[in-house]
C-alpha cells in the first residue's frame, strides 16, 4: 500500500520534517526537531533501529538517555517517516506503543476524509463517540498500511487479531507489558477500535461481512498429519453439501478429540485406517471416566460415527476399511418431560419481564412467551416479520431454524405490540446475511448496526426478571430459562385441546414424537381424552367399537393404546390398529376395521357429511355416476357413525341448503 510523499530514496528525512515541524526559533530550541535530530544520530541508518531490540524501539523514560529513551522521545519523527514511506512499523511496535498521537497534516486529505465519512457512520448507526472511536482505529491501520488504509478490507483487520497472539507469544512479553492486566486492557481497547472501524465498513458497503464476536480461544489438539489431513477434507466435503458451520466444527472438533486420546494413549497409531472397533471402545469409555456429561459424550461419539460412516463408504484411503461405530454403540439419552412454567411461576414471571427497562429484552421474552420459537430462531428475526391473518389476527414468520423450515404462526396480541414497538425504532444501517439462506435481510433485534447477542436477550434478561419476581435457587440463579417458554406454549396448547399436528406447526417440529412428549397421560386433559375411547362406559362408534366395549382387548394391547393413544388421531376418530399387526393396508380409515371414534368428532362429521353431498351432486351434473355413487355410500357410512353415537345428522349451524330441501 503506497505511502503518503513515497520517494524512492530511503533514510532519515530531517529537512523534510523541519519544513512541517518548524525550525529552531532565535534564541531557543524546537523540541520535536532536537528530538529527530538526537534519534538520527543514535540510528544514522533506519535499518538499525528496524532490527533493534522491540523495547528499545518502543521506548521508555525510566533513563534519560540511551536507546529507549531516544525512540520514545523521536516518536514523532518516527511518525513522519513512516507518512513519507522510509520506514514500515510492523503490528508489534503499533500494539506495543499502544496510545498513538501525532499531528492531523501527518494524515493525507484522503485518510481525513475517509475517517470522517466512518466517524459519520457511526455517528448515524447511535454510537456518540462515533469520529473518537473511528480516529483511533484509522490511526493504528495507516501507521501499518500508510494511505492504503482507504482500502483496507477483513483480511487486514484478521491480520491485525492474529498479531496479538504472536505478541503474546514473544519471549519477551514480560518486558513488553508491565502485568498481563495491562496486557488485557490494551488488547481489549484496540480491538475495540477494530471492531468498530469493521462494523463502519460494513454498514458502507466495503466488506461483505459484520465484525465477528470474539471466540474463546481453541484448545490446541495433537493430531498427527494423516488424521488431520483426512479431518480437514471431511469438514469441506461436509461444508460443501450444506452443512452449518457449527455442525461442521463440531465434525472437526470430534475428529481432533480422538486423534488428541490415540496420540497419549496409542502413539504408534499414524492414521485413521489403523484403528480397530476395540480403540473407539476403549476411546469410548474414557470419555465416561473422565466425568463429561452424557451430551458431551453423545456429541463426540456421534460425530465419529458420522464422519467414519462416511469415508468408509466413500473408500477414502486414510478412512478405517470397515464400520468401527455404529447406532448402538452410542449412550442413549434418557427420555426427558418437559418443564413447563407452572401457571403461578409464569405469572409473576412476566409481570417481571413487563418491566424490564430494555425494550429489545422485554420484546424478546414476551415473543418467546407467545410465540415458543427457540432462541435462535427469534433472534434471527427478520424486521419485517410481523402480518396478519385475513381475520386481522397477528401472524409471526419464523426463520428456517432447526429443522430447516420457515413457518408461520398465529401470535398473541402482546407480542404483536412488543414486535411493533421495535419496528417503530428502526434502527439505521445495512442488514445482515441470513446464517441459513445466505440472504441479507434487515434484522429485527439489531442495534447500533450489529445483531444483538442472545446472552443480552435472554441470559441476563431472565436473570434480572427472575431476581424480581423471587424464582431463583438456593445460590441466588435464576430457575427459568428461556426454553421453558417453548414447553409452555406446547404444553399449554395440548392441555387446551390442541391437534398434535397444530402443534407441530406451532413449534416447528418434524416428527409427531418430537410433539408427543408434551402429550404425557399425567395431564387431566389428556387422561381425559382417554377415558373417552377407552374408558369404561365410553360412548364409541366404528367397527372396534365392541370388542372395546366388552373389555376384549388384551392387557398388553391395552397398555401400548394407553402409552401411544395421541399417536392414533386421525381427522375424524381414532385408529387403533397395533404396532405387531403391521402397516395399515386400508386407504380410507371410514372403511378400516380399526377405527373408533367419539362425540367429540360429531361436528367434523357432520361437515365431512355435507361436503360428501355437495360433491356427489356435482359428479352426478358431470355425469359421473360412479364417482357420485361413491360420494353418497361414504356419506351413508357417516349417517351409521352418527345414528351409533347418538348424534343428529343434521343441526341448524350445519345445515347445507341442500339438506333444508331434503326435509
Amino acid at each position: 500500500m503506497p505511502k503518503l510523499f513515497e520517494r524512492p530514496e530511503g533514510g532519515h528525512a530531517l529537512d523534510l520534517y523541519e519544513a512541517v515541524v518548524g525550525s529552531h526559533p532565535p534564541g531557543g530550541r524546537n523540541q520535536p526537531l532536537q528530538h529527530a535530530w538526537a534519534f538520527s544520530r543514535l540510528y544514522p541508518q533506519l535499518d538499525e533501529w528496524l532490527t533493534a531490540p522491540l523495547t528499545d524501539r518502543i521506548g521508555a523514560s525510566v533513563v534519560r538517555r540511551g536507546p529507549a529513551y531516544a525512540s520514545l522521545k523521536g516518536r514523532q519523527y518516527i511518525y513522519f517517516l513512516s507518512s513519507i514511506g522510509r520506514i514500515d512499523l510492523e503490528w508489534d511496535w503499533i500494539i506495543g506503543v499502544g496510545d498513538h498521537r501525532f499531528r492531523d497534516d501527518f494524515l493525507p486529505p484522503a485518510v481525513r476524509a475517509f475517517e470522517k465519512r466512518l466517524g459519520e457512520q457511526l455517528v448515524t448507526l447511535g454510537y456518540k463517540r462515533g469520529h473518537e472511536r473511528i480516529g483511533r482505529a484509522i490511526r493504528l491501520f495507516y501507521l501499518r498500511h500508510g494511505e492504503g488504509v482507504i482500502n483496507v478490507g477483513e483480511r487486514h483487520i484478521e491480520e491485525f487479531r492474529a498479531a496479538w497472539g504472536a505478541l503474546e507469544a514473544r519471549k519477551d512479553f514480560a518486558e513488553l507489558f508491565r502485568s498481563e492486566a495491562f496486557f488485557r486492557s490494551r488488547r481489549v481497547a484496540m480491538r475495540g477500535a477494530a471492531w468498530s472501524l469493521q462494523t463502519a465498513l460494513y454498514h458502507q458497503h466495503l466488506v461483505a461481512r459484520p465484525p465477528r464476536r470474539t471466540a474463546i480461544r481453541p484448545r490446541i489438539f495433537r493430531v498427527k498429519p494423516r488424521m488431520e489431513a483426512l479431518i480437514v477434507r471431511y469438514a469441506e466435503a461436509r461444508a460443501a453439501m450444506g452443512a452449518r458451520p457449527d455442525t461442521v466444527q463440531k465434525y472437526r472438533n470430534g475428529g481432533r478429540h480422538l486423534a488428541n486420546w490415540l496420540w497419549d494413549n496409542e502413539p504408534d497409531i499414524e492414521s485413521f485406517s489403523e484403528l480397530e472397533r476395540e480403540h473407539i471402545l476403549t476411546y469410548a469409555a474414557s470419555l465416561v471416566e473422565a466425568g463429561l456429561s452424557l451430551d458431551v459424550q453423545l456429541q463426540r461419539l456421534c460425530g465419529l460415527s458420522v464422519m467414519f460412516h462416511d469415508t468408509t463408504a466413500w473408500e477414502w484411503p486414510e478412512a478405517p476399511s470397515r464400520p468401527i461405530i455404529g447406532s448402538r454403540d452410542l449412550p442413549k439419552r434418557p427420555t426427558r418431560l418437559p418443564r413447563f412454567i407452572p401457571a403461578e411461576q409464569l405469572g409473576r414471571l412476566m409481570s417481571a419481564v413487563r418491566e424490564l427497562s430494555d425494550v429489545y429484552q422485554r420484546a424478546a421474552l414476551i415473543i418467546a412467551r407467545w410465540s415458543g420459537a427457540r432462541r435462535s430462531e427469534i433472534m434471527r428475526l427478520e424486521f419485517d416479520c410481523l402480518d396478519t391473518y385475513p381475520d386481522g389476527t397477528p401472524r409471526l414468520r419464523i426463520p428456517a431454524g432447526k429443522t430447516g423450515k420457515e413457518r408461520m404462526v398465529p401470535l398473541h396480541p402482546e407480542a404483536a405490540d412488543a414486535i411493533r414497538e421495535l419496528q417503530a425504532l428502526d434502527p439505521p444501517g445495512r442488514g445482515f446475511a441470513d446464517e441459513r439462506t445466505g440472504i441479507e435481510v434487515r434484522r429485527l433485534f439489531s442495534l447500533k448496526g450489529r445483531c444483538i447477542s442472545a446472552s443480552w436477550l435472554f441470559e441476563a434478561s431472565l436473570e434480572s426478571a427472575c431476581q424480581t419476581a423471587g424464582l431463583v435457587d438456593d445460590r441466588g440463579r435464576a430457575t427459568i430459562t428461556a426454553h421453558r417458554f417453548r414447553h409452555t406454549v406446547g404444553t399449554e396448547l395440548i392441555e387446551g385441546g390442541a391437534r398434535v399436528h397444530t402443534v407441530m406447526k406451532m413449534l416447528g417440529h418434524t416428527s409427531t414424537g418430537m410433539t408427543l412428549v408434551y402429550a404425557h397421560l399425567s395431564d387431566a386433559t389428556v387422561r381425559e381424552d382417554y377415558m373417552k375411547v377407552l374408558g369404561p362406559g365410553a360412548l364409541i362408534a366404528g367397527p372396534l367399537a365392541e370388542t372395546l366395549r366388552s373389555r376384549a382387548m388384551p392387557e398388553d394391547s391395552l397398555a401400548w393404546l394407553k402409552a401411544n393413544f395421541f399417536r392414533t388421531e386421525l381427522e375424524l376418530g381414532h385408529c387403533l390398529r397395533l404396532p405387531e399387526e403391521g402397516p395399515c393396508e386400508c386407504d380410507l380409515y371410514l372403511t378400516c376395521a380399526k377405527f373408533v371414534t367419539t362425540p367429540d368428532y360429531a361436528p367434523r362429521l357432520r361437515e365431512r357429511r355435507i361436503r360428501e353431498i355437495t360433491l356427489a351432486d356435482e359428479a352426478r351434473m358431470k355425469g359421473f355416476h360412479r364417482e357420485a355413487e361413491r360420494h353418497e355410500c361414504t356419506q351413508r357410512r357417516i349417517e351409521e357413525l352418527l345414528s351409533d353415537l347418538g348424534e343428529p345428522q343434521i343441526v341448524n349451524q350445519d345445515a347445507s341448503p341442500h339438506d333444508a330441501l331434503a326435509r
